[in-house]
């Protein structure tokens, strides 16, 4: 297909409006609900006091902001893709803003900036008026405009995602995990709900063993998806790929969309896996086995995870099946260091080796030698 074909099918997947609303109205269209700025991404977006004053000294100042983008749903409201945070900062001013639950956030208090130091102390409306904007400035603040951009409802069902993560890639400070999130919450949240879950499982978390920051940007989150992911598929399914997290990402996506997914039994093949592992080898298990030192040393490990998690969990049923005693705790370790020791794993769990070029070895190794 010619360039100008594929550009000519593809539009006609995409419906697209865009006009400036006054802030006026997304404040009336926010309390009437037909606004939803998933009040679960401020754990993702955050802004600290200058940032949110800054904002609010921009539309004071008439000084345009960038563009707010919206998608469509099939009920009417509009879902905010990009823009969370310009439209929290400016609701949260007001007085409006919600959290998760649905309660009332206490209202923000400005600080000082470059243009205007007297912002300093400033609340949207204050019993205490040398503290407050007064009524003049409140009209002028909702009468002033923004872009919005719409992606309509007739749209492709993946458009909304996909400009999402375009939108709140390039120049984000967002992990990758962080921005899957957020297009689970947009997508189904209960999955999200469920996919968090996991990743909070104890023994979960137990053996993977990360750093407090990893936890924060969401890492055991991206684990416990990449378990669900690699254990679904053919280790050859990686092979080649330019773009790992990119198919992580298509895959969550279709499995989150799938209504016939089978959440329970892959919960419990998830739990039982890292149950076992705990049992046996605690924070120990995706750490590297110093073959010279005979012991597990270091830091938890990405090619040890995918090797060993998901092989077992491929072996699972077979594990549970026998009572657990100390003969099996010493087999299975064993059976673990046995993989640290195998030449084909050594050549390909370095870091200079890219995951699909990694995967569709280590995995059906993993699953081979641990067999009960």
């Amino acid at each position: 297909m010619a360039l100008q074909d594929e550009i000519n099918e593809k539009k006609k997947e995409i419906s697209t409006d865009g006009y400036p609303m006054s802030i006026g109205e997304l404040i009336s269209l926010y309390k009437e609900g037909e606004l939803d700025i998933h009040p679960e991404f401020q754990r993702f977006f955050r802004w600290k006091e200058q940032q949110k004053s800054k904002l609010i000294e921009s539309i004071l100042l008439g000084i345009p902001i960038p563009s707010i983008f919206v998608s469509q749903r099939p009920d009417g409201i509009w879902d905010v893709v990009d823009g969370l945070q310009r439209l929290s900062t400016i609701f949260e001013f007001v007085g409006i803003l919600k959290d998760e639950s649905g309660n009332l956030i206490l209202p923000s208090r400005l600080v000082k900036t470059a243009y205007l130091p007297s912002l300093e102390g400033k609340y949207w409306e204050n019993e205490d008026l040398l503290n407050s904007l007064d009524t003049t400035q409140r009209l002028v603040f909702k009468r002033e405009k923004i872009d919005v951009k719409i992606v309509k409802k007739e749209s492709d069902d993946s458009i909304k995602y996909e400009l999402f993560q375009r939108l709140n890639t390039l120049g984000s400070k967002l992990s990758d995990q962080e921005v899957r999130n957020c297009l689970l919450v947009m997508l189904n949240k209960d999955f999200y709900l469920w996919l968090k879950s996991l990743s909070e499982d104890e023994h979960f978390l137990n053996t993977v063993s990360l750093a407090e920051r990893l936890i924060d940007e969401k890492y055991n989150m991206e684990l416990a998806l990449r378990f669900l992911v690699l254990s679904q598929l053919a280790p050859n399914d990686v092979k080649g790929l330019q773009d790992f997290g990119e198919f992580i990402t298509e895959k969550m996506v279709e499995i989150a969309k799938n209504p016939n997914y089978d959440r329970l039994s892959n919960e419990n093949v998830f739990r039982n896996t890292f149950k076992l592992l705990d049992d046996v080898l605690g924070e120990m298990s995706f750490k590297k086995f110093a073959l010279d030192k005979e012991r597990f040393e270091g830091k938890f490990l990405i090619a040890s995870f995918e090797s060993i998690a998901i092989g077992l969990g491929k072996n699972i049923e077979a594990w549970n099946a026998i009572q657990f005693s100390p003969e099996v705790q010493t087999n299975l370790t064993d059976k673990i260091k046995s993989i640290w020791a195998n030449p084909l794993f050594q050549a390909k769990y370095g870091s200079g080796v890219n995951v699909t070029s990694r995967v569709p070895h280590i995995v059906p190794l993993g699953t081979e030698i641990l067999v009960p």
